[in-house]
């Protein structure tokens, strides 16, 4: 076949080390070829060139899966809030809904986004990025406290309502680290970088126990706990008692420390305040409602 074969002896004019069944390529000049072969080359390089390029971007998204990339603000729409941003060489697109609180950006602006998940989608490969997601906080703080990325302190779990506040359980793998004064930093130097980084987002740093009772205690921080009784084990469920003077600082603002003690533990918290359940009365005050009650029904 003339089109895809040639003799031995004429593909060792054009490569003398030419042997049988080896490939020889053969200059070709595109002025002897026509508008429809060059429009088909001309599609197909480009076609090429494309996928290399989507290759490249799936590539250098995926070897930064699940970490923080410093990325460029190239525009920002008006209308949705969304902020396109490059990284190296290829865009992704941080949409309003993953941005903390009301913070602002301009073009050109350098910001730091969390990488959650790289996919492959009919226009190519997509990276979905955030700065609301708890791994975010988690690894700012591997960036920032030495002792974490050198595994002696270890990040046990993390709940957060990004822009507002993070509750941060940590343990240390040795006595002599503090893993709570580790993450705070010297005069809070090490927490209040990552706070100014968070937009003043608050962040509490408890220590981990595997105690459920001590662990829960120390996560309605700031608020005093007098007691933990673990109420059913496998529902993991418990309830919480506090002074009278703390409850609404255990609960937190529409139930937000309370909601996040929840999620950091893995357990379903029920706080009441020292005096007893909302709802609830003394046992004098349903004593005398009762007697009352039976002498109003003998009066009648």
């Amino acid at each position: 076949d003339p089109d895809y074969e040639i003799s031995l002896e004429d593909a060792q004019k054009i490569k003398k080390s030419a042997t049988i069944g080896d490939k020889v390529a053969i200059s070709l000049d595109p002025k002897n070829l026509g508008r429809i072969a060059v429009q088909t080359a001309r599609s197909v390089i480009r076609q090429g060139i494309r996928d290399g390029e989507k290759g490249q971007m799936l590539a250098e998204f995926q070897s930064k899966q699940q970490e923080i990339v410093t990325a460029k603000v190239e525009r920002i729409d008006p209308v949705s809030g969304g902020i396109t941003i490059r990284i190296g060489k290829a865009e992704a697109v941080l949409p309003k809904s993953e941005q903390i609180g009301d913070e602002t950006f301009k073009e050109g602006d350098l910001i730091k986004v969390y990488i959650v998940d790289v996919r492959t989608t009919d226009r190519g490969p997509r990276a979905f990025i955030s700065r609301t997601h708890p791994d975010f906080v988690k690894r700012l703080f591997e960036t920032e406290v030495p002792e974490i990325f050198d595994g002696v302190v270890e990040i046990k779990s993390v709940s957060r309502e990004a822009g507002s506040r993070t509750k941060l359980a940590v343990l240390s793998h040795n006595a002599d680290v503090d893993a709570v004064g580790a993450c705070i930093g010297s005069r809070g130097a090490r927490v209040s970088n990552i706070v100014n980084e968070l937009n003043g987002e608050k962040i509490d740093i408890i220590e981990y126990s595997e105690d459920p009772a001590k662990f829960i205690a120390a996560s309605l921080s700031p608020a005093d706990v007098l007691s933990v009784v673990v109420t059913d084990e496998d529902a993991r469920a418990c309830r919480v008692t506090v002074p009278d003077s703390q409850l609404s600082l255990a609960i937190g603002n529409k139930g937000q420390n309370a909601r996040l003690a929840a999620k950091l533990t893995g357990w379903k918290i029920d706080i009441k305040p020292e005096s007893g359940f909302y709802g609830e009365e003394p046992e004098e005050v349903q004593t005398a409602v009762q007697e009352e009650s039976v002498e109003t029904t003998e009066e009648a």
